[in-house]
């Protein structure tokens, strides 16, 4: 597994790409990108570019690992 580069939120940009997604959750881009066409996974649509809000992504992150930090 990759590590993150990233080690708080706060270190996040407001708006997450499909690599920046990768590079927190140490997977391959590739990864991430099929992550980000999964229905419950936040996604705004912006034309043909998909991004993650920030918070939004660390809300699922917390919903999907049972965490509250």
């Amino acid at each position: 597994m990759k590590e993150s580069v990233y080690k708080s939120y706060e270190e996040l940009p407001l708006f997450l790409n499909a690599r920046i997604v990768a590079q927190v959750l140490g997977i391959a881009p590739s990864s991430a990108y099929e992550l980000m066409h999964e229905s419950n996974f936040p996604v705004l649509k912006a034309g043909s570019r998909m991004v993650v809000p920030k918070e939004k992504f660390i809300q699922w992150v917390e919903r999907n690992t049972g965490g509250d930090s």
